[in-house]
């Protein structure tokens, strides 16, 4: 079990792998290919100037999957121990499906968004909840239709080459800092340590005095900046590693 004691700090980060074992699609393993077109091609400004329908087509089918998927084990245990930990926890999540929320976790950042929210691509309008499915059809913008302008909604993702949402990274940081001085442990499960900057998030927190776990299938890139490495599927040694099972 994770020795965490009354006044300690938790800061967690979750990659693909968590939502692997949920059967959420992990298209790095897929060598990075959807129907025959690079991830990137479907998941980049480039891509969505070049064929937006194809983009709708690709994420409406990655809403459907996660629709048709639940949150397992390892996600519950992150939402237990938030319960225990209050302010003392946070969340940092790479993977877009929603799973996290739906287990209950609420100290949540989404660094790489939702795929169920939609923004429009031309005005400021907020993002807003959305389970639709846009395979063959492109959702045009209403408040910009109201003003006399067409402007297509898109996905409220950061696609490849677009910068994280403001204040993501700075909410960790401030996280991080506050942790100092007490028991402050860093976890990272199912994650490549290949994308950054949430590779580098091990070392940050190791700045801030952090001791280092990583719960991983495979090891990861990073994996030399942990002090611990446990290796296995997360939904099996979350709820033990947390002291929820």
């Amino acid at each position: 079990m994770l020795p965490i004691p009354p006044s300690g700090h938790l800061l967690v980060l979750t990659g693909a792998g968590v939502s692997a074992e949920s059967g959420i699609a992990t298209f790095r393993d897929g060598n990075g290919l959807w129907e025959n077109h690079r991830v990137e091609d479907v998941a980049s400004p480039e891509g969505w100037q070049r064929d937006p329908q194809l983009v709708w087509s690709f994420y409406s089918k990655r809403r459907a999957a996660a629709m048709a998927a639940s949150p397992n084990p390892g996600h519950v245990a992150l939402a237990d121990v938030e319960r225990r930990l209050g302010d003392r926890f946070l969340l940092i999540t790479q993977n877009v499906d929603g799973l996290h929320r739906r287990a209950g976790s609420q100290r949540l950042i989404e660094m790489h968004g939702n795929l169920f929210l939609t923004r429009c691509s031309e005005c400021s309008r907020p993002p807003f909840q959305d389970r639709g499915l846009f395979e063959d059809r492109l959702p045009e913008c209403e408040e910009c239709a109201r003003n006399g302008r067409c402007a297509l909604l898109r996905p409220h993702i950061v696609w490849f080459g677009e910068a994280l949402f403001p204040g993501d990274m700075e909410r960790v940081q401030d996280f991080a800092r506050s942790a100092g001085g007490d028991r402050f442990v860093f976890l990272a499960v199912g994650t490549s340590g290949v994308v950054y900057p949430a590779a580098g998030l091990v070392h940050l927190a190791k700045a801030c005095g952090a001791e280092a776990w990583l719960v991983n299938a495979e090891p990861a890139d990073n994996g030399s900046a942990f002090d611990h490495f446990l290796r296995g599927r997360s939904a099996e040694i979350l709820p033990e590693l947390l002291g929820v099972a």
